[in-house]
């Protein structure tokens, strides 16, 4: 979680630029879309093999780093909106399983085909997914949701890590695929747990 004081910077960073988005015309579903766009092309990159994958992970931090701008503009201009919240959060699930897909691409057309990476993406994308699904499902039925040890903004930590180390070390990819796969599992189960705890309680 953020600190108070490393909000109020980030906030001082992002502040200026979403006023200076918004003069130009640019709303936040806009920025919304064009972030979803900008993963696509992250993906794309994935998908073209090992030797492109630094580049992938460079992507991947200015991709998030982007994320940030369609909530900061919605706030700076006066229109946030419950539907601008669903769109991002849709299509953060969609970016994240769209990059992962990138990934399987790559794999699937090394030669031999690897096996087991496959496997472990497929677990990572299904696992992260249900991690998104339980907040959602737990906070619709109005109970509150931040448990969880392996959150996407972890998950995208791990994933740029390995990315940028995969040139020197080839096999960091097996263990941050096993990593992802691992822990979105458990964080899902742990949020179940939680959320359990908290609907039988109310």
């Amino acid at each position: 979680m953020l600190t108070d004081k490393a909000r109020q910077l980030a906030a001082g960073i992002l502040n200026p630029i979403a006023r200076a988005l918004a003069r130009i015309g640019l709303t936040p579903n806009m920025l919304t879309v064009i972030g979803f766009l900008f993963n696509v092309f992250v993906a794309w990159v994935l998908s073209r093999g090992a030797g492109w994958w630094v580049w992938g992970g460079v992507l991947l931090i200015l991709s998030s780093i982007f994320d940030a701008f369609d909530g900061a503009v919605a706030r700076q201009s006066g229109q946030v909106s419950k539907f601008g919240g669903f769109l991002d959060s849709t299509l953060d699930r969609a970016s994240e399983a769209v990059v992962y897909f990138g990934l399987l691409y790559a794999y699937l057309n090394t030669t031999p085909p690897a096996t087991v990476e496959p496997l472990l993406i497929f677990i990572a994308t299904v696992g992260s997914l249900l991690v998104s699904y339980t907040r959602a499902r737990v906070e619709g039925l109005g109970a509150t949701m931040k448990d969880g040890w392996f959150t996407r903004l972890e998950r995208i930590v791990v994933l740029v890590v390995g990315l940028l180390l995969s040139s020197i070390f080839p096999q960091i990819m097996l263990i941050v695929l096993a990593v992802l796969a691992v822990g979105t599992v458990i964080t899902a189960i742990q949020r179940i747990l939680v959320a359990r705890a908290k609907l039988t309680a109310e």
